[in-house]
């Protein structure tokens, strides 16, 4: 037997071991990677804002939602916008990061997450992730910015550019929360700000505490696609009252309060969330602690299912943290490209919907000429990881 075929053999052994493993939890093929579940007060909470005439950015759905949210994160308040990604932008001026700087952000990671730094008029500077929580790395990235990094009139400034580096993104990959301690203490260091984008990660506890409050602000997403949907929606949270009172002002087209006239006096944007979507949003919030049971419970079965599997592991949440397990992941234990879109291919066929990870930012053409550092867990991980159905219905 040719190398070549073993090797094609054994793709094919192992993507069949999967699907089977699937099939065993469950039961049923035309799986979507994360379908939402409507089994709330949805159509009663739409009828009612439908009924009151407040569809868009006022009313009282959107105030609800708002409270509702603080209280479950934690969070002193909370601004609800249109999505996960104008909730970032908006962190990221609020938390003074200008044209020119430079935002240290996760090659792994969602397009938004560096799409929402270019919107700043700022320069995504791409750092590695840690094996374990799939976020940044703290030791790494203190490697890093020893060695790229110079204090240069009180300010932080890449070496190379000489661009001020102003602040970093922690994204919690799949809801996994990242090492915020490390990272805090890197970030007191070098006099960085820190701003967590935990669009995947509402429900998810870091030593107790919700994700997306330990930075001076943190970002939310409600995207069908997420462990609650408002159809399309965001979030920003943070503990400064004056921040928050800047994030509704400036999202609300910084027109300033009177009975009559318009007045802006600043550029500011219509990213308020619409009272329509805020009514979805109330009802899917009180059946949040359902999803995250069934999603830890789906998370249980996969790892019964998967146990025997030697070449592939379940990630699962770090020591000392609660994931929502937004989305579930097998990692190979081997790099095997060909192994890898093998069994994409065989469980996509099957019916069961899975994916690669997202491509590295820095592999992207408008990304290309980002500064960087060395990326090989980023690297290892874009290659071995694949995202299985994750949906809250499907335990």
């Amino acid at each position: 037997m040719s190398a070549a075929t073993e090797k094609f053999l054994q793709s094919a052994d192992l993507g069949a071991a999967i699907v089977a493993a699937l099939d065993e939890v469950l039961g049923t093929r035309k799986t979507d990677l994360h379908a939402p579940v409507f089994a709330g007060n949805e159509w009663v909470y739409l009828k009612d804002c439908l009924d009151s005439t407040f569809v868009s950015s006022v009313g009282a759905y959107v105030d609800r939602f708002e409270r509702d949210l603080a209280e479950f994160t934690g969070s002193a308040h909370a601004v609800a916008v249109v999505n996960g990604t104008a909730a970032l932008h908006v962190a990221l001026l609020l938390a003074g990061v200008e044209q020119g700087d430079e935002v240290l952000v996760p090659a792994l990671t969602f397009a938004a997450t560096a799409n929402a730094v270019s919107y700043c008029g700022a320069i995504p500077h791409f750092i590695d992730s840690d094996d374990r929580t799939l976020g940044v790395d703290p030791a790494a990235l203190d490697r890093w910015l020893s060695f790229k990094a110079e204090k240069t009139g009180g300010r932080i400034v890449n070496r190379d550019t000489g661009r001020v580096i102003r602040a970093i993104v922690t994204m919690h990959t799949f809801g996994h929360p990242c090492d915020m301690d490390g990272l805090l203490s890197v970030a007191r260091k070098y006099g960085l700000t820190i701003v967590e984008d935990a669009a995947e990660s509402l429900g998810s506890y870091y030593q107790g505490r919700h994700t997306g409050t330990f930075g001076l602000l943190g970002t939310l997403s409600f995207n069908g696609n997420k462990t609650l949907t408002t159809g399309g929606g965001g979030a920003i949270l943070t503990n400064d009252a004056e921040l928050a009172r800047r994030a509704k002002f400036i999202t609300t087209t910084a027109k300033r309060p009177h009975k009559w006239e318009y007045v802006h006096d600043e550029v500011g944007f219509n990213y308020r969330m619409p009272n329509l979507n805020a009514a979805l949003g109330c009802a899917q919030l009180e059946q949040l602690p359902g999803f995250l049971q069934s999603k830890r419970a789906l998370h249980q079965k996969y790892a019964k299912a998967f146990a025997g599997l030697d070449a592939v592991e379940l990630t699962r949440e770090p020591a000392g943290c609660s994931s929502n397990y937004w989305l579930q992941a097998l990692k190979l234990q081997n790099i095997d490209m060909q192994l890898r879109d093998s069994i994409l291919e065989q469980t996509n066929a099957a019916g069961y919907m899975t994916r690669p990870v997202w491509k590295l930012m820095h592999g992207l053409r408008q990304f290309g000429d980002c500064p960087r550092a060395p990326l090989d867990v980023a690297e290892r991980l874009e290659k071995t990881l694949i995202n299985i159905p994750s949906g809250a219905g499907l335990a």
